[in-house]
């Protein structure tokens, strides 16, 4: 397993980062090695992003150093989504089968958890987002058939797009952890447009379905002083409660937003219109 540690910025600071700097603190790459799990341990609401990709080998979900516990999940919660073949994760002794665009939730207190791919020639990547729990719940595989759908925007302001809530409590019981899925039709690049903040929580983007030699431009700060990020497929973005989360692609693509805060109200957003950016 490979973890780093982010820290948290005050949005003055934030004014003066230069590209690199942006790049540095907020943008995930290179999080799919072969048989490796990769995290990044954000201080923004102590949120954890990181994937997996087993390929010949079963991966176990270890504590590092920084967490201070004898197992991931002691005092957290869990979500998985896959973005790759067929995945196998095992939990406390409980087999759950992951195909594509499948989640899987695992409450606070879980104990052993593995992770391993079906075939190892069509491996598993499993993107995952955790967050402190405060209180159990049950374990819980999520399809696309349990999702609540939402279809929003149109063509015409090409950002019509449909979100998948996975991870919401219409759906499944957590703590703080929401996470879901919005795919851009045909023709359409915004995505989260009108843009919005929220002060009670934090966000990350995970992008993907990208395709080869397009990118997507995540734009992110305070509504009136915004900087932008150039993102590839499968690299993923932290965003301060204080930011924008926003972007528009050089081709149609689907991104996972995941969040964590103080409540559980999807709507809870802070809404800046297009003219009101700066």
């Amino acid at each position: 397993m490979k973890y780093e540690v982010r820290y948290a910025c005050h949005p003055g600071d934030f004014k003066s980062y230069d590209t690199s700097r942006i790049r540095d603190e907020f943008l995930i790459s290179d999080l799919f090695e072969d048989n490796e799990i990769k995290l990044v341990y954000s201080l923004l609401d102590r949120y954890i992003v990181g994937g997996v990709k087993p390929t010949t080998d079963t991966l176990a979900l270890e504590p590092f150093l920084e967490l201070k516990a004898e197992h991931f999940l002691d005092r957290r919660e869990l979500g998985l989504i896959n973005v790759g073949g067929d995945a196998t994760v095992v939990a406390d002794g409980t087999t759950y089968t992951l195909k594509f665009k499948e989640a899987l939730y695992l409450g606070a207190g879980t104990k052993e958890v593995t992770f391993a791919s079906v075939d190892a020639a069509k491996p598993a990547l499993l993107y995952l987002n955790s967050a402190p729990a405060h209180q159990a719940f049950p374990s819980r595989h999520v399809t696309l058939e349990d999702a609540k759908i939402l279809k929003l925007g149109a063509l015409e302001s090409s950002n019509e797009r449909q979100i998948n809530q996975l991870l919401v409590k219409e759906v499944v019981q957590t703590c703080q952890l929401q996470m879901g899925m919005t795919e851009l039709k045909p023709g359409s690049v915004w995505n989260t447009m009108p843009a919005h903040t929220h002060l009670r929580r934090m966000e990350a983007y995970f992008y993907f379905q990208v395709p080869e030699g397009q990118s997507v431009c995540h734009f992110m700060g305070e509504p009136d002083e915004t900087r932008h990020i150039w993102m590839q497929n499968h690299e993923a973005v932290l965003s301060p409660s204080w930011s924008i989360h926003s972007g528009a692609g050089t081709s149609n693509y689907i991104f996972i937003w995941g969040m964590a805060g103080e409540n559980l109200d999807y709507t809870d957003m802070d809404v800046r219109q297009p003219n009101e950016l700066k």
